[in-house]
């Protein structure tokens, strides 16, 4: 029975070089632009990427309370919160979620795509996000990144 071997070259001497992109998520559905900013902030887009390193870009969306869903989903979807008392069960829609903290709808959804492992940690603090066109990381030079969604 043969096997499939698969070879990541991992370069150690060198540090990982990364960029700052700010994203406006403007009339953006909520989850195909999930999907990119993981694979930005994960490093899938360089050829440099291994999967057991943090070699990812870091990411600023900005209008985080603009984003779309389709369907019904903006009466109907739920966010679940556990107090892990007995009865502490916490429902929220999404249309409330994103009247008091639209930042929270980004943050989860790119947070389930990342890999459930102790690396989705130092991943998601590489993901800043801000209600509003304005951030607080101009003194980092970031890049607008308008990827095709």
């Amino acid at each position: 029975m043969a096997s499939l071997l698969i070879v990541f070259i991992v370069i150690k001497s060198l540090p990982p070089l990364l960029s700052w992109f700010v994203l406006d998520a403007s009339d953006k559905v909520l989850g195909r632009l999930a999907t990119k900013i993981a694979d930005r902030i994960r490093g899938k887009d360089k050829p440099s990427f291994t999967p057991h390193t943090d070699g990812g870009d870091y990411v600023i969306v900005v209008n985080a309370e603009k984003v779309k869903v389709t369907g019904s989903k903006f009466t109907d979807k739920k966010y679940y919160t556990h107090s892990l008392y007995p009865g502490g069960l916490k429902t929220r829609t999404f249309k409330d979620l994103n009247e008091q903290n639209p930042e929270k709808i980004i943050e989860n959804a790119v947070k389930g795509m990342l890999p459930k492992n102790k690396l989705r940690k130092e991943i998601i603090k590489k993901l800043k996000v801000f209600k509003g066109p304005d951030h607080d990381h101009e003194s980092q030079k970031p890049i607008n990144w308008n990827p095709t969604i």
